[in-house]
C-alpha cells in the first residue's frame, strides 16, 4: 500500500482540492477488473476503442496495424490511476498522463511499470503543464474531468493550448439533463452502486453545445459528438448518437 502522508498535495481551489481527495480513496479500486468498479473498466474500454479511431480517422491511420498509434504523442489530462493510458500506450503511443492526485499518479506508475509501459506520469494540473516550456501535443485527452472542476471554460482553453495546430483534442464528460441525473446519478451512484454516492454533482455536468462554444472561442471546431450508454440487462457498454447523458466531443483548429 501507499504511504500517503509522503504524497505532496498541489495547491488548488478548494473545489479541486476537494475533488482531488475524493478521488485519492479510490485510486487502487478502479484498477480492480472483478472490484466494485468493474463497469468502470468495461466503460474505459469503450472509450479507448472509440477515441483510437477517432484518432485514427483523424491522421488517416490504419487502425488494423497493430501499433496504429506509433508517433504520435498523446496527453492525458486526469488520468486517473492511468486505465486510458494504458490503452493507448499499447497501441504504440508516447503517452504522457498528469493528474491532481499523487495517489492516482503512484498506481498508475506502479501498474505501468509491472507491464514495462514507458508512460510519462507527472503529479501535476494542465494549467500547470502549460505554463512549462511544454511542446504541444498530438492529441489531448480530458475525459470526466470537467465536471470536477470550478473553472471549466479556462480548463477547456487549457487543453486546446496544448493542442498542436494539426491535431486533435478529445473532450468527455456529462451532459446536463433530466435524463443524466436519472442515469448518471440515482441510477450509476444510489441504484447499480457503479460509482460511491456523492461522486457527481448534476450542477456540474456540462453541455456538448457549452463546451463547442468554448471550443470555439479557442479557434477549433467540433467534428462530431458521440455518446456512450450502459445496458443494465447485458451489462455493456457501447457508443451510441444518444448524448443526453455520458459523451465524448472531438475537435481540432478551424
Amino acid at each position: 500500500m501507499l504511504d500517503k502522508s509522503q504524497l505532496k498535495p498541489l495547491s488548488t481551489s478548494a473545489k479541486t482540492a476537494s475533488e482531488i481527495a475524493k478521488f485519492d480513496q479510490l485510486a487502487e479500486e478502479w484498477r480492480k477488473q472483478d472490484g466494485r468498479f468493474k463497469q468502470i473498466s468495461d466503460f474505459n474500454r469503450c472509450r479507448v476503442n472509440a477515441m483510437v479511431a477517432a484518432i485514427s480517422d483523424h491522421f488517416e491511420l490504419d487502425r488494423n496495424h497493430s501499433a496504429p498509434l506509433t508517433g504520435l504523442k498523446i496527453l492525458d489530462i486526469g488520468c486517473g490511476a492511468g486505465l486510458v493510458c494504458e490503452g493507448l500506450a499499447q497501441l504504440g503511443a508516447d503517452v504522457t498522463g498528469i493528474d491532481g492526485s499523487a495517489v492516482n499518479i503512484e498506481v498508475a506508475k506502479r501498474n505501468a511499470s509491472s507491464q514495462s509501459l514507458a508512460i510519462d506520469y507527472q503529479h501535476c494540473l494542465a494549467e500547470q503543464l502549460a505554463t512549462e516550456a511544454t511542446a504541444p501535443f498530438d492529441v489531448v485527452l480530458n475525459t470526466e474531468v470537467i465536471e470536477h472542476v470550478d473553472n471549466q471554460k479556462q480548463l477547456t482553453a487549457t487543453c486546446a493550448a496544448l493542442t498542436k495546430p494539426d491535431g486533435l483534442l478529445v473532450m468527455a464528460t456529462i451532459n446536463r439533463t433530466i435524463k443524466s441525473f436519472l442515469v448518471a446519478i440515482l441510477g450509476a451512484e444510489y441504484i447499480l452502486r457503479m460509482l460511491p454516492v456523492g461522486t457527481h454533482d448534476w450542477h456540474w455536468f456540462v453541455a456538448p453545445s457549452q463546451i463547442a462554444n468554448w471550443l470555439q472561442q479557442q479557434g477549433f471546431n467540433q467534428h462530431t459528438a458521440i455518446g456512450v450508454k450502459y445496458n443494465p440487462l447485458t451489462k455493456k457498454w457501447r457508443t451510441s448518437k444518444d448524448t443526453s447523458v455520458n459523451y465524448m466531443l472531438f475537435a481540432s483548429r478551424h
